[in-house]
């Protein structure tokens, strides 16, 4: 039954790209997209991956840093990653050379080579990805698994779909015990709870930043639409005399919207401007917008507050709290972290408030955040060491 099921799936896959063709071309122009479309769905410049390797999909740029650990303990060049956005695959070019857009699934049958073991990041539950990497010999692993009480409704409503998926998972490795609960429900087996490989690694930086004597910091990290304009509005009610305000968007599209909204503000306010690609931090500007990838680490380094993005709205859930922590940042988030509540659980000090609250708790005096809990990936390594 589940077999006549993936030849009916791969056929309703196959009329909807068929449907989607003339968005896709017209996509594959846009900068954004311009590597990864023509990559992912018409295979270009995008052979498969040698055989007999170990195999690591993720889907983005946090789930990529999150392999770190795995990648550095296995050692060679014996690894694959695949990734599914732009910001991904650079990262994962840091890590390995064998770097890949992973096709749409139609064309997996096509594509994928024997490997030795494919371990996939958190909540990329692709069927033919699973399906096909099973039936051609490897071991294959969902790692760092979690299933968010938002999205949990969603997963049981297609429950029948997710245990023919994990039907092809050999081995689960889930977050936390409440992960561990609901993909059993959802058919997964062989599930050990490891914790999230995310706190396994401290953050280190890459390049040192000289902050101003007497110059106080304030991060807006990884910011989502609607944020900036609503956290720089708080912003507004506070004395922000010897004050540097950094501004991290989360994703690199937004750095030029996100850029004239915050020189706005800046001008409206009596603050200098600047953006760190062109003006670094010699310059001193009072605002400051950070508009390149991964020098987040780096400014956490000298940040003495950080407001932690992705969680003043609904919808994202929150981003990772031990990075700041790390560096002995006071933080303040917002209450939507849905999809960190396992990582804000391993840090102290964390101040979680309403947005309309954000000026008052920057007038007060805000606790540092600490974290000293690190994971242990021996087990996971261990697996993916006896599948070779």
């Amino acid at each position: 039954m589940r077999y006549f099921f993936i030849y009916f799936y791969c056929a309703a896959l196959s009329l909807f790209y068929i449907a989607a063709l003339p968005i896709l071309i017209v996509a594959s122009f846009f900068k954004k997209h311009r590597r990864s479309i023509p990559a992912r769905f018409f295979l270009r410049g995008n052979p498969p991956f040698e055989e007999n390797r170990v195999w690591f999909h993720a889907c983005s740029y946090g789930e990529v840093t999150s392999l770190t650990p795995l990648v550095r303990a296995l050692g060679g060049n014996d690894i694959n990653i695949s990734v599914v956005t732009k910001t991904g695959f650079d990262k994962a070019k840091t890590l390995t050379p064998n770097v890949k857009f992973l096709p749409y699934e139609v064309f997996l049958p096509f594509w994928i080579r024997k490997q030795k073991v494919l371990v996939v990041t958190e909540a990329e539950l692709w069927l033919m990805l699973f399906f096909v990497a099973k039936k051609t010999g490897a071991k294959t692993m969902l790692i760092n698994a979690r299933i968010s009480d938002n999205s949990y409704k969603r997963y049981k409503k297609f429950k029948w779909l997710y245990k023919i998926i994990f039907s092809f998972v050999d081995e689960v490795y889930a977050q936390g015990e409440q992960d561990k609960k609901r993909l059993l429900e959802l058919g997964a087996k062989n599930i050990k709870v490891s914790g999230n490989i995310k706190n396994s690694l401290l953050p280190k930086i890459t390049k040192h930043y000289v902050k101003a004597k007497n110059t106080k910091i304030i991060t807006l990290a990884s910011t989502h639409i609607g944020e900036e304009s609503l956290l720089l509005d708080q912003l507004s009610s506070v004395d922000l005399s010897d004050t540097m305000v950094i501004i991290v968007p989360r994703h690199p599209e937004r750095f030029e919207a996100v850029g004239r909204l915050v020189q706005s503000w800046a001008n409206s306010h009596g603050k200098t401007y600047g953006r760190l690609s062109k003006d670094g931090f010699d310059k001193l500007s009072d605002v400051i917008l950070c508009d390149a990838m991964g020098e987040l680490i780096n400014i956490y380094a000298i940040t003495d507050i950080t407001i932690l993005g992705g969680s003043f709205v609904e919808g994202v859930g929150g981003h990772n709290p031990l990075e700041p922590a790390a560096f002995n940042n006071s933080i303040i988030s917002g209450k939507f972290f849905f999809n960190q509540k396992e990582l804000y659980s391993k840090v102290e000090g964390i101040v979680v408030c309403d947005i309309k609250e954000v000026a008052e708790q920057l007038k007060s005096v805000i606790p540092k955040a600490s974290t000293c809990y690190l994971e242990n990936t021996n087990d996971i390594v261990k697996s993916i060491l006896n599948a070779q």
